[in-house]
């Protein structure tokens, strides 16, 4: 038994020069990616751990976070992903003392960071990663006997010869590991820990500070926001300067083969990538030439509280490895770009982009066929002086239309539906021949049957087409074919979309007195459902304007036949006579009748021309806002109901706008101001201050520079309208007719009394006095409850208007006998006026008639 016991004594003093060579020759290998797990494994062999890990501290305040383990899982202990650095597990002081600590059980039950767990009673050894070189890296093995043989103390394991012990903190990470044995780690075994503490800090993959310069194959990419740190050789690699990065993973991800995007996105998405190791390859796109093939390493360092997870790792260059891009991978990425092409000119765009460059082509020309013409929808390049003469003659407008009786060949190939290749020296026509003097290939775009369109692809120089390259056209042309009848399809049903939303609205907005208004409408790009914005600008009496703005929950073709309803009711019970909060209540009761899942948000502003003021009713919509002439803005504070169809009883309560001349009112709908970077209250104020830097002369120009923004995934509707004041306001005056037996000469009295105070020539004032008696006796004898006349001047016009109770218009009679006692007042009004009818009015009607006086 002594023998055995001398013999285990011996081999474990001999584990730490063992440990030294076997460091060595693992250090001997830099390339190697599985390098700082060899390293963590000879904890394994040579100081009996079960658990070895290695936690690193990114950039300044991060936590210490799992790197790389090796042994039994890590959760048998209890030990977590990552520690604060500023806490008190034994990984942090360890880094803040600059000295190992060795916990036993009994003091691993007081660390406020560690927990029993079912794994039994074990020993905690953390250890300071110092940066040296492994030369170096012998330690004191001496040192270590004023431990008590068991691990037991914080630290007190180091003797006065330990070189560790210099309390200067400046470790990168820290180096942990885990032993079941019962005497815990004995001091050969805690030299051996020594030496790879230090053989991993020279194996730590980089971890760049922010700022801080990397080497030029490296990179650190930061999962949250997806901030990315490279070197200068990885920039060259994808073809980019250093001004011109912009420091996002996107911009380099866009450089990418779109087939290997899946592959790289598994690497630089969080949720997809474990921790440790990864490898893979792709491929970047180059402005010439076949794609370059990259071999990526990289490795994810999980992030702590407060801090995000970090990819570090390497790119290199990979193309002396891998062949060239294949044609399918070619007709691979042409499909997957017409796949979400929506409309013609997009279809044309992908096949530019597919094809131009791989083929080293100088044109491509895409056109559809129409009757018996080609009309070009994408040159490239787009200048003129690069195509054919007879194309510059038929130039029209953007694009030209190539007639096809001017190219037999072309029209031949188009007839026969097969693609054509003429190399350089065929006798072609000259609007053939001189698109691709080295070289031409005419591809036919079938769909459906017949012909979509052509395609033509030239070279100037002498082009040798290969049966790979051939094979590779031909199949471009039927992707392209039917994604092009796909994309007029789309166009078609996009333009009906648009030519049914725009008959919903206003055709045009009404001239008025002493104002200006214009509005902008913009559907939206997402789809082709309709939306339920709505503008509209109702003139009223008395110069009296409504602007109207709303938004119909939802895109759908309901949707938009509610949003037709909602303007047809409101401007109903506007032209009604109805003050505005009774209008938008009552647009809300016919809202909830028409018992629909939609509800709908209004603005209702009524302005007052003559005299400057407003009235403004919200339910549920946003404010007006207030340019006034100084420059000043300001959101209207304007009390609010709720949105039209949800509550059938509510209160829509009336907020004063006050005017002077030289005041915008705007009204907007959500699409405008609200986005998915900021709320809606920031973009009111983003889009108040942008209406102050504008100049409200020329009204147009304001509507387009505010719409310059706009996100398109969702409608948006604008209305705006500058207040300028009446240069002539008309003369008013009413009076209430009682009814008594001289209600009718006290309205002509009072008729009498006021024209001539307006300075009214006689013969006009006799016209109106003839007219009032007409209209005010029919009020009477006609109608019940009360009877109002207004009178009204402008310029050389006079109206006369009497409104009562009744619905019912007055109905002139065809034919009056001699006995017949009446029925000819309104004959007599028609014969004394300019003008007359009869508009209904709240609770009823009104009569009017306008004289024009001489002089």
């Amino acid at each position: 038994m002594a023998n055995v016991v001398s013999e285990g004594a011996a081999g474990r003093r001999t584990r730490t020069p063992r440990a030294e060579v076997a460091l060595k020759t693992v250090m001997a290998d830099p390339d190697s990616p599985e390098r700082l797990r060899r390293v963590l494994e000879q904890a394994l062999v040579f100081t009996r751990a079960s658990f070895a890990a290695v936690y690193a501290q990114g950039e300044s305040g991060d936590p210490l976070c799992l790197v790389e383990s090796v042994g039994v899982p890590r959760t048998l202990y209890g030990l977590r992903d990552s520690y604060a650095r500023s806490g008190r597990s034994p990984a942090a002081d360890a880094l803040r003392t600059g000295r190992p600590v060795w916990l036993g059980p009994e003091e691993l039950t007081q660390c406020p960071e560690s927990r029993r767990t079912p794994s039994g009673e074990f020993f905690l050894a953390a250890l300071p990663t110092p940066a040296e070189d492994l030369g170096d890296a012998k330690g004191d093995s001496d040192g270590h006997g004023d431990g008590d043989g068991n691990g037991n103390g914080n630290g007190n394991g180091n003797g006065d010869g330990d070189g560790d012990g210099d309390g200067d903190g400046d470790g990168p990470a820290c180096l942990l590991a885990v032993s079941e044995e019962p005497a815990g780690f004995d001091p050969d075994e805690r030299a051996c820990l020594e030496l790879i503490a230090r053989a991993v800090a020279s194996r730590m993959p980089a971890r760049p500070t922010e700022g801080g310069a990397l080497e030029a194959d490296a990179f650190s990419l930061a999962m949250d926001s997806g901030r990315v740190q490279v070197g200068d050789g990885i920039l060259t690699l994808f073809g980019l300067g250093r001004d011109a990065f912009d420091g996002k993973v996107e911009t380099l991800l866009a450089l990418t083969v779109p087939e290997d995007l899946p592959s790289l996105m598994s690497v630089v998405e969080a949720d997809h990538m474990s921790i440790g190791d990864r490898e893979l390859e792709f491929r970047v796109r180059r402005p010439s030439g076949p794609p370059r093939w990259l071999r990526l390493h990289g490795r994810l360092l999980p992030g702590g509280e407060g801090h995000p997870a970090r990819l570090v790792g390497t790119v290199g260059d990979a193309s002396l490895l891998r062949s060239d891009v294949t044609d399918v991978a070619r007709v691979q990425r042409l499909a997957a770009a017409l796949a979400v092409a929506g409309t013609v000119r997009d279809v044309s765009q992908a096949v530019v982009s597919a094809l131009r460059a791989p083929l080293r082509a100088d044109r491509i020309a895409l056109a559809e066929l129409e009757n018996d013409r080609l009309v070009v929808t994408v040159l490239d390049p787009p200048e003129p002086e690069a195509w054919p003469e007879l194309w510059r003659l038929e130039w029209r407008s953007e694009w030209p239309d190539a007639p096809v009786r001017t190219m037999p060949t072309l029209a031949a190939t188009l007839r026969e539906g097969r693609a054509q290749i003429w190399p350089a020296g065929t006798a072609l026509e000259p609007a053939l021949a001189e698109v691709g003097p080295g070289g031409l290939a005419a591809l036919p775009l079938p769909a459906a049957g017949g012909m979509a369109g052509a395609c033509l692809i030239g070279w100037d120089t002498p082009h040798d087409f290969g049966p790979d390259e051939r094979a590779f056209l031909t199949a471009s042309a039927g992707l392209t074919g039917q994604a092009l009848m796909r994309a007029h399809a789309f166009d078609a049903e996009h333009e009906l979309v648009g030519m049914l939303q725009r008959q919903l609205l206003p055709r045009r907005l009404p001239e008025l007195p002493g104002a200006v208004a214009v509005a902008r409408y913009l559907p939206s790009t997402a789809g082709l459902e309709l939306g339920g914005d709505w503008y509209d600008v109702i003139p009223l009496p008395d110069h009296h304007v409504a602007l109207v703005i709303g938004d119909v929950q939802g895109h759908s073709a309901a949707a938009a036949t509610l949003m037709g309803q909602m303007r047809t009711a409101l401007r109903a019970y506007a032209v009604e006579g109805h003050p505005p909060d009774v209008v938008v209540s009552r647009a809300n009761r016919l809202l909830t009748d028409l018992e629909t899942d939609l509800f709908a948000t209004c603005a209702y502003v009524d302005v007052d021309l003559e005299e400057g003021s407003a009235w403004c009713v919200r339910a549920g919509h946003l404010p007006p806002v207030l340019r006034h002439a100084d420059g000043s803005t300001e959101i209207a504070e304007a009390d609010g109901g709720p949105p039209l169809g949800v509550v059938t009883q509510s209160d829509f309560p009336m907020s004063p706008l006050r005017l002077r001349p030289g005041t915008v009112i705007a009204l907007t709908t959500d699409g405008l101001v609200e986005t998915v970077e900021a709320d809606i209250d920031e973009g009111m104020d983003g889009f108040a201050r942008e209406l102050g830097v504008l100049d409200p002369a020329h009204l147009d120009l304001v509507a387009d520079a505010l719409l310059g923004n706009a996100r398109r995934s969702d409608d948006v509707a604008l209305l705006l309208l500058r207040y300028d004041g009446m240069a002539l306001r008309p003369q008013r005056d009413s009076w209430t007719v009682w009814r008594l037996p001289q209600a009718v000469s006290q309205a002509r009295r009072f008729t009498r009394r006021t024209l001539r105070a307006w300075g009214v020539p006689p013969d006009a004032i006799d016209t109106a006095l003839l007219v009032v008696s007409e209209l005010v006796t029919n009020a009477l004898v006609h109608t019940d409850g009360r009877v109002r006349l207004d009178l009204t001047r402008i310029n050389h016009r006079l109206r006369v208007a009497v409104a009562d109770s009744s619905p019912r218009t007055p109905v002139k009679p065809t034919s009056i006998g001699w006995e017949a006692t009446g029925g000819r007042g309104i004959l007599l009004v028609e014969a004394m006026s300019a003008a007359w009818g009869t508009v209904p009015v709240s609770g009823g009607k009104q009569v009017w008639s306008e004289i024009v006086q001489e002089g």
